[in-house]
């Protein structure tokens, strides 16, 4: 495998995990809206990905990524709660809140936030790597 390769595996996974940083994002700036109807509530929103394996048949070496597949929205129920005097009640005087579960978005930022760290950790340590072995010829 070319030692560039490197650089287009970690910058798939940092593409990914600024992916999943801008959903758990809105899922977080979404938790506290509220929705007369069961149809207009936010649903909260997960990355769904994949690691791809890329076979290189001419030099027998294997390159590996990460693919984004799609974005999927929770199928867990909202939360109806009873509020009869709230402006935005529906005729049986409930609302409707997301089902967003703030502390599994916070443990999804913090993960996302350091699986991106280590990918630009793994970057600068390449870039050294390959400005070491030129200084070598010198």
């Amino acid at each position: 495998m070319s030692s560039l390769k490197i650089f287009d595996i970690s910058g798939s996974g940092m593409n990914a995990q600024s992916l999943r940083l801008n959903l758990v994002a809105s899922n977080i700036s979404n938790a506290n809206s509220i929705s007369s109807s069961l149809n207009e509530v936010y649903k909260a929103r997960q990355p769904v990905f994949a690691a791809e394996l890329k076979n290189i048949m001419d030099q027998n070496h294997a390159a590996s990524s990460v693919n984004v597949l799609g974005v999927v929205e929770s199928q867990a129920p909202p939360v109806a709660e009873y509020a009869p005097n709230h402006p935005m009640a529906d005729a049986d005087g409930y609302i409707f809140k997301p089902n967003v579960n703030i502390v599994e978005e916070m443990a999804n930022m913090m993960s996302a936030s350091r699986s991106y760290q280590n990918n630009v950790e793994v970057l600068d340590t390449a870039k050294n790597m390959i400005l070491q072995t030129l200084r070598m010829g010198q």
